[in-house]
């Protein structure tokens, strides 16, 4: 019997696993800050949309921080990180400089790719990031390409592959997946299940919900994390990526996140109620969550918390303020890096 659409639903947190281990002080103050740093910068990308200093598409971040610094906390140097357009944490978390970041946000000379890439097409190879990419789902191809690279080159690195739940139904994703398990390319597919793609729940655009399976007919094993949870992630993602180093072929990593915003700056969300973002705010905020651990155990209290948003802030700050006053590019930079230099 057909059945009707499938209701939507409020995000549902990964099954619980076993207890994680805390990790030590500075780690975890580390990633306290890094999720800190994310949250600050994209609120004052979204003021500086607002304000029209942002122009095109701007995807914010904020609610899914954990997922690019759980990951990043377990990255050797040489793995590439590579992600769709809702990309500006993936960039902090690699190392990238906010005020570089945040200028090429406002079409800047300073910025990350000299003001021409913009929000969504970002890269920075010196920092193993290899781009936003606007395309939904082309990345996939292309970080599997970057593990193939890694094969032949036999380096014993890994690439990270992230993209969400409405890219998940993408016919390259598959084809991808094919190639990666065939060859035994070590890449780690990390589905940043956000919910709702682009304003579709993914009960009502997926028969199979349980995203971390898609790659059960490629022999390809998968976990669903809780994406809200910075401990789970860096403890999923160092297995994922143990398997995919040792030479046992890709893995995916599903994370149940949420983001709090809509799907770009002109997204009203009205797809979703206000108390249903609230509920998660409340209760799954990655960061409040990892504060609520930090103070439990005794490695930080209230103030040593504070001093670091607010020194988080006023990098933020001068990062919006270095966005705003840079010069922008020369005319002819139109003209420059369309083509790659052959060497002789």
């Amino acid at each position: 019997m057909a059945q009707g659409p499938k209701s939507s639903k409020p995000a549902a947190a990964a099954k619980p696993a076993a207890e994680k281990s805390l990790g030590d002080k500075d780690e975890l103050l580390g990633f306290y800050r890094e999720m800190l740093l994310i949250r600050r910068f994209e609120e004052r990308a979204g003021q500086l949309y607002g304000m029209g200093l942002i122009g095109g598409f701007c995807h914010l971040y904020i609610g899914q921080e954990a997922i690019a610094v759980g990951m990043q906390g377990i990255k050797q140097p040489g793995d590439q990180v590579i992600t769709g357009y809702r990309d500006h944490g993936h960039m902090l978390a690699c190392g990238m400089d906010p005020r570089a970041v945040m200028a090429e946000l406002t079409g800047r000379a300073a910025g990350a790719a000299k003001g021409k890439g913009g929000s969504m097409h970002m890269f920075s190879t010196s920092h193993d990031f290899y781009g936003g990419h606007g395309i939904v789902g082309a990345q996939v191809s292309l970080g599997t390409g970057l593990g193939l690279s890694n094969r032949y080159r036999d380096n014993g690195k890994v690439a990270f592959v992230y993209f969400g739940d409405g890219a998940a139904n993408q016919g390259q994703v598959y084809e991808s997946f094919n190639m990666a398990e065939l060859w035994r390319l070590p890449v780690v597919y990390v589905i940043e299940n956000n919910q709702y793609a682009m304003g579709t729940s993914v009960e009502r655009s997926s028969s199979e919900t349980h995203l971390f399976k898609r790659g059960a007919s490629f022999n390809i094993p998968g976990a669903e994390v809780d994406g809200m949870d910075v401990l789970a992630v860096r403890d999923a993602g160092a297995k994922a990526a143990e398997h995919a180093r040792s030479g046992n072929g890709p893995f995916i990593l599903e994370m149940k996140t949420y983001r709090y915003r809509g799907h770009s700056m002109s997204d009203p969300a009205k797809y979703r109620t206000r108390e249903e973002v609230d509920e998660v705010r409340k209760t799954r905020d990655p960061i409040d969550h990892l504060q609520e651990r930090l103070e439990k155990a005794g490695l930080a209290d209230e103030a040593a918390l504070k001093a670091i948003d607010a020194d988080v802030k006023k990098i933020v700050a001068d990062a919006a303020e270095f966005a705003r006053t840079a010069p922008e590019p020369e005319p002819g930079e139109l003209y420059t890096e369309v083509y790659a230099e052959a060497s002789a």
